[in-house]
This record gives structure tokens, C-alpha cells and sequence, in this order.
């Protein structure tokens, strides 16, 4: 299925240095063009993006024939342990002292708004594709920082209306413990209060929980309609593993993950997620081009595939990389404006554009999780139901507290 084009005038206005030719000649400091990925590649997260992104991105290079005008393209990772100390020195390394030219991110909330004012001061882009804080593109947003996945907003938004569609409006949250939880379960309340819901509780839990026990009966104990889970990773997998063991899932009580991405549906099986409805930016299977991606990823990366956030990290470096291509340079605010100024088409992405506060205005795929009875075999877990236009799942830039939206 194609996305249906998507034109945003502020964006467009953004974009005042609109690019009408390819250059006469290449113009890449260092003599070669460094691409830096981060996020955590051996934590709670790592299943998230970690690895998978790197090949996401140098299956992007390879797209590109790994060069732009004879200047080789690197790529070059950090595992920023989802530790903001770690994920800003290793930053400002890579900008200051190693040319890195542009960031693609994964981070957790903290680090990518951490990183966001470091790229926005030294005028190079930043990719955020994977981390939830909507604050990127919102009031901390700059011209720097671009958002390509999703955010708390959107991931909220998505599972609460597919809760109270069926009546259910009475939740309580278990929550991660950080600002990336805390602003998921802030937006989630939004939208169950303005539909006439209700919070009862709420309690939270720290990033790499192993034991949810005490969440779960607190929960169980509320007499909510729905218990929602307002964490990811590691954490998803073991809350959710849990309530299949404390036999919440298939009680009366509903589980309503705000985030799930495909490989999460793997690590805990279908047992355990079946029924989930959810929003995505992407999917494996959602038509050949992916399904030809998939298998060039798989065969990249030990047979894996690849999941919504890892999909965006192809669209976000194989964007940047067409910019780059456009204006012959790495110069980052040059980048920034082409990357603006053109349209975004690929795999998952027809005539996408960016808008003012840097949110990729995609729409997104509302999925079910499949039965284990309907699924054609590993990895097809999704039954893709229909699409939420971008106006509809991202916020609205009336509302924005970003200053680069007039």
C-alpha cells in the first residue's frame, strides 16, 4: 500500500533555500562523509534499534553505492547505555573532534533532547528515529532536529482510541519510571479526560525491571478497565510475560501497551499480544518494497527483521543521504534545507514531507496483533486494519510551542 502524499506549506516555507540544480562540484569536509548512529546497542532497548539500525543505515549506504561524488560515506555507532553523561560526550566527540556530520538517534528521551541542543548549536542534523519525547519537535524543537518514527503523542493516542472504542475507560498505568514514561502516561491521560474516561492509578517502575509483581497486583487490585503499560524494550517484555503468568491477560481486565513494535510481539509471542491493537509508522509486510528490504536486512543481519523504528532509520539516512547528494556538501544547515525542500519517497514513504517543527508528517497503520491460529508463521504477527492520517495521529501545529512554527 502507497501513503498517500502528504505537502506541508510551513515546511515548504521553512525550506527558504530551495535547491533548483545539482551543484557543479562536491564540496565534503574531511574528504569523507560520517553518519553517526546512537542509541543503546546491549541494554533494555537494544531489541528497539541497536544493532538493526546500524544495518538499516548501511543498507542505505549500499542504496547510495556508498559514496556521493566519489567522497566515501562512513558509518560509525555508540552505545550510549541509556546514560544522558554517555550519550552527550560521546556527542559532542563525534561533532567536535571526529567530523561527524549528521546523528541519527535512538535514544532515550533524556539523551535525545540532550543531543537535539548540541546539533542545533553546531548546525548539523539530527534524525531522531526511535525516541518517543514529543518535546524534540515541541517546545525544545530547532531547525536541527527532525522526528521520523513517532512520539508519545502519536503511540498514545493510537492505543487509547482503540480501547475506548469498545467502552473502556477506566485505566491504570504502569509506568517507567524516567521523563520518556512519565510524558506517555501525560499524554494518554489527555486523551482517556477528554473522552470522558478516567485515571484511577498509577504506579511506576525503574528502566530494566526484572520483577513486576508488585505493579501488577496494584493494578489488578484498581478494578480498571484497562491497564496500560506505558514503558518499552525489556521492560514490555517482562511486564507483559507477567501478566500472562498472574492470568490478567484474557481476564476481564484489558492490557493496553501505548508502544509495541514487532519485535516485541516476537520476544513474548503471540499468547501474550494477540488482540493488541496499536499504531506503527511501518511494517515489514505492508507491500513488496519492505518485503524486498526485509530480505536484503535479514540477510545483512542474521536472518532477522527488521522493525518500525529500524524501517524509519532507512528512511531517515536514505534522506539525508539524497540531500546530501542535491547540494554536494555536508554542510549542515545547506543539508537541513534540502532535506526540507524534497519530498520524502521510498518504501514506506510517497511524497512525505517535513513539517515546521521538524515531525515527518507520515501517517501511520493501525495493526492487531494476530491470533496464533491466524498468523501465517514467524514474524507475520500483524493484521493491518486500515490508515490514521497524519493530521489525525500527530499533533496538531496549532498547538505547537515550537518556535519555528509561525
Amino acid at each position: 500500500m502507497k501513503l498517500q502524499k502528504s505537502l506541508n506549506g510551513a515546511a515548504l516555507l521553512l525550506a527558504s533555500t530551495a535547491l533548483v540544480a545539482a551543484p557543479a562540484f562536491a564540496d565534503f569536509s574531511d574528504d569523507v562523509i560520517r553518519i553517526g548512529i546512537m542509541n543503546d546497542q546491549s541494554g533494555p532497548y537494544a531489541d528497539n534499534c541497536g544493532p538493526g539500525s546500524v544495518t538499516s543505515a548501511r543498507l542505505a549506504v549500499e542504496d547510495h553505492g556508498g559514496a556521493i561524488d566519489g567522497t566515501p560515506i562512513e558509518i560509525v555507532v555508540a552505545d550510549d547505555q541509556n546514560k544522558p553523561d554517555i550519550g552527550v560526550s560521546q556527542a559532542l566527540k563525534w561533532i567536535e573532534e571526529e567530523g561527524v556530520d549528521a546523528i541519527v538517534g535512538c535514544s532515550a528521551s533524556s539523551i535525545a533532547l540532550a543531543v537535539a541542543d548540541i546539533m542545533g548549536e553546531q548546525n548539523k542534523p539530527y534524525l531522531v528515529a526511535g525516541s518517543a519525547t514529543t518535546e524534540t519537535t515541541n517546545s525544545k524543537c530547532n531547525a536541527m532536529t527532525t522526528n521520523w518514527a513517532f512520539n508519545t503523542y502519536t503511540l498514545a493516542k493510537g492505543s487509547v482510541q482503540a480501547q475506548l472504542d469498545q467502552g473502556l475507560d477506566s485505566w491504570y498505568f504502569i509506568t517507567v519510571d524516567y521523563t520518556f514514561g512519565k510524558a506517555w502516561q501525560e499524554d494518554a491521560t489527555r486523551f482517556i479526560e477528554a473522552a470522558g474516561g478516567e485515571v484511577v492509578g498509577s504506579t511506576l517502575h525503574p528502566l530494566g525491571a526484572t520483577d513486576f509483581s508488585s505493579q501488577l497486583l496494584q493494578a489488578q487490585a484498581s478494578g480498571a478497565k484497562v491497564i496500560g503499560i506505558a514503558n518499552a524494550g525489556g521492560d514490555l517484555a517482562n511486564v507483559l510475560k507477567q501478566a500472562r503468568e498472574f492470568g490478567i491477560l484474557g481476564s476481564e481486565q484489558a492490557i493496553a501497551p501505548l508502544g509495541l513494535q514487532v519485535n516485541n510481539v516476537h520476544a513474548i509471542g503471540l499468547g501474550a499480544t494477540q488482540g493488541l491493537t496499536v499504531s506503527a509508522p511501518a511494517y515489514w509486510a505492508m507491500n513488496d518494497e519492505t518485503k524486498a528490504f526485509t530480505e536484503r536486512y535479514g540477510e545483512a543481519f542474521d536472518d532477522r527483521y527488521p522493525n518500525e523504528s529500524q524501517l524509519v532509520t532507512y528512511s531517515a539516512v536514505n534522506h539525508l543521504l539524497k540531500s546530501m547528494e542535491e547540494t554536494g556538501s555536508d554542510d549542515g544547515e545547506s543539508v537541513m534545507a534540502a532535506m526540507r525542500d524534497m519530498p520524502i519517497t521510498d518504501m514506506i514513504s510517497d511524497g512525505v514531507s517535513i513539517r515546521a517543527d521538524g515531525v515527518i508528517n507520515r501517517p501511520m497503520i493501525k495493526v492487531q496483533v494476530k491470533t496464533p491460529e491466524t498468523s501465517g508463521g514467524e514474524w507475520d504477527y500483524y493484521d493491518v486494519q486500515g490508515w490514521i492520517d497524519a493530521d489525525d495521529v500527530w499533533p496538531s501545529l496549532e498547538n505547537s510551542e515550537c518556535p519555528l512554527v509561525e
